[in-house]
């Protein structure tokens, strides 16, 4: 027999961390992980959309490290030591700079903000950007609010926003896209 999806446990607005603790669905660092979740499942989105236009080994690679960060986050941090949970690593954030500083050769120089649109491929790549911002905000406040981050978490999540600011001009590059150039009123 499949094991049930629903447990009933979580009807009266808590859930349990990893490691037992129970905390209100509202706590913020449910918030936090939720986040990174809605992050990872855009990038799904992003990842079944280039197609051709970049390769998919890399966004996988980052949805696996986003599950290893709302592992961390879901974590009772009180007893996180005893727990077997997966780590970041540097080379983590490593491999964002090396592919952000690969993209960056191709592409021509920035020379005002770029307008999100294009291509919705492009346009997803925004929103994954964004929902990255998000997340990362969320997990400074956590942070900032005794919640404990690990630092490297909010190294990864911070460098990432700036990989998918790089992927959505790459993609626009390899899809043959006009990049729009946000023209300010004056």
């Amino acid at each position: 027999m499949a094991l049930k999806i629903y447990t009933k446990t979580g009807d009266k607005g808590k859930t349990s961390l990893i490691g037992g603790t129970k905390v209100p669905k509202s706590n913020i660092r449910i918030e936090a992980y939720g986040s990174v979740d809605e992050l990872n499942s855009f990038l799904g989105l992003l990842r079944d959309q280039v197609g051709i236009a970049y390769d998919t080994t890399i966004l996988k690679e980052v949805q696996d490290r986003l599950f290893t960060i709302g592992s961390s986050l879901a974590c009772d941090p009180v007893k996180e030591s005893s727990l077997l949970i997966p780590d970041l690593k540097e080379t983590d954030v490593d491999l964002l700079e090396k592919e952000i500083d690969r993209m960056n050769e191709e592409l021509p120089e920035m020379k005002h903000f770029v307008l999100p649109g294009g291509h919705v491929t492009v346009s997803t790549a925004h929103v994954v950007r964004c929902v990255c911002r998000r997340a990362e905000r969320i997990c400074v406040l956590l942070n900032e609010n005794n919640g404990h981050v690990e630092p490297l978490v909010l190294k990864y999540l911070n460098r990432l926003s700036d990989f998918f600011f790089v992927l959505s001009r790459h993609l626009s590059k390899e899809l043959n896209v006009v990049e729009i150039p946000w023209q300010p009123r004056i």
